[in-house]
Order: C-alpha cells, then structure tokens, then sequence
C-alpha cells in the first residue's frame, strides 16, 4: 500500500536500464510525529484557547519584579557566593571524577564488560534529575551546601564521562597500540597516546558543565540544598516579586560574567 500511494522514483540511464531510487521514510515519520503529537495533547491536557488567554498574566508578574528592591540586595550576596562556590566545587571535582569514568567505559581501551557496566552506570547518573539528587543527598548529608555540591558532583561525572568517554573512543588508537607492545601497561599507554588527544575537548566540557552547573545550582535550595534557591523560593511564596527580581538580576549579572570568562579560556582551548 505504501508503495502504491509514494511509488519510488526510477532514473533512467544512457545504457537504457532503470535504476530505481531509495524510498524515502519522510512521510512515514511525518505520520509518526503528528500522532505523537496528537497524544501528548491529549495526554497533558493542553489547551490552546488558556495559552492565548492567559500569557499576558506572566508580563503581569515581570512587571511586579520592576524595578527590583535594592535594598535586599544585602540579603544575597551570601547564598550567591554559597551557589557558586557549591557549583565550582562539584564540577571541579566532578570534571576530575569523569576521567577514569570515562576511561573505564571506553570499549577502545577497557574489555567490553567494563565498558558496558560503566556506561550503564553513567546513564542512570545522568538520568536522574539534579533535583532528585539534591533531595537524596539532603536526607544523607543533611540540609545544606553540602547536599548540593554533591548532586552537582554526581551530574558534572555524567555529563563531562558521556562526552568524554565518546571522544575517546573516537581517538587515534595506533600510538596507543604502539606504546602497548612497547611494554607499557594499558593505564600508560592511555596517559601518553590518548589522553593527550582528548584533553582541549575535555577541558572545554568542564568549562561549559561549570555554566550550566551555576543556573541548576540556583534551584537547588528549593530542596534545601542551599543556594540562592532558597531565597528565590521564600521570595515566590510570599509573593514578593520585587524581592525576587533582585535575585534573578544578580543571578542574571553572575551568569553573564561566568559564561564570558569560561568562553574566554574555552576559545584558547579550540
């Protein structure tokens, strides 16, 4: 039936044969995406008239936000420097945690078990939501920084030990090969042939991990990870929006200022 309502093409060459083309699955996907579509509009309840109706109700809330109090400006420095003091040590440690992460599940290098079990490991890290983490390590570490800088510990190993682990299983293997039937054992053929070649990628994932880990940082104390996000889920219960649009300011400013220093170095990095 699929062949009779999109025929596949036929190219017809100078020694007189057909050749007939590829079908192409455009359409087939097509068909998969509207349905898909259709169910999660049934599914979520979505309802396009409340969209249309109601979006003016968030520049209602941004107009509270201005101007912010500057006055509360006191208030934030602390839980700032907590949110990023939490967020440079966990991906600090966590960027340093990824490499025999990742080289263990690398199946260029590690026997194809190793590697399986590894990456299975790094996926459920990375599935769960740093959110999630936060809450467990809340009821292990206790309220706090402490909890935080753990979830953004264990986020920052699977992000940069994904990426990682594929540049290398991507690297060049004959230096490595080369020193390993020179007599070096695996851990130092990788050391000298591998890690050499996957080292500017590598530190420029941790730079950008490190972006990123300042903004989920900031939500963290809404699970009384510390942070700023305990601050900015206090301000949004009492309705302080004023309050709060001085914490997304300084929170927008220190964002800003991170991202530009870490784009700097990862651009001398490239």
């Amino acid at each position: 039936m699929y062949d009779k309502i999109f025929p596949p093409s036929k190219i017809s060459l100078p020694n007189g044969k057909t050749v007939h083309e590829k079908r192409s699955r455009t359409p087939i996907v097509l068909v998969l995406v509207l349905l898909a579509t259709i169910v999660s509009v049934r599914f979520t309840n979505f309802d396009l008239e409340v969209l249309f109706t109601r979006w003016k109700e968030f520049f209602v809330i941004i107009g509270e936000m201005i101007p912010p109090k500057w006055d509360y400006l006191d208030h934030i420095w602390k839980p700032l420097m907590d949110t990023i003091k939490m967020s440079l040590l966990g991906s600090m440690v966590g960027s340093l945690a990824a490499i025999p992460a990742a080289y263990l599940a690398s199946s260029n290098v590690m026997s194809k078990p190793v590697a399986a079990w590894s990456k299975f490991i790094l996926s459920i890290l990375r599935t769960l939501p740093t959110l999630v983490t936060a809450l467990i390590a809340t009821f292990i570490f206790g309220l706090g920084t402490l909890a935080g800088t753990v979830a953004i510990f264990l986020f920052t190993i699977a992000y940069v030990g994904k990426l990682l682990y594929e540049q290398i299983e991507n690297a060049d293997m004959g230096s490595f090969e080369a020193m390993e039937a020179g007599g070096m054992t695996k851990m130092q053929a990788f050391r000298y042939a591998i890690f050499p070649q996957v080292l500017p990628n590598y530190l420029s994932t941790s730079l950008f991990c490190f972006e990123g880990n300042v903004r989920y940082a900031a939500i963290l104390g809404y699970v009384g990870a510390g942070g700023i996000g305990l601050l900015l889920n206090e301000g949004l219960g009492w309705r302080d929006y004023a309050s709060v649009g001085m914490i997304l300011l300084m929170l927008i400013i220190t964002v800003y200022i991170i991202e530009k220093i870490s784009e700097h170095f990862r651009k001398k990095l490239i």
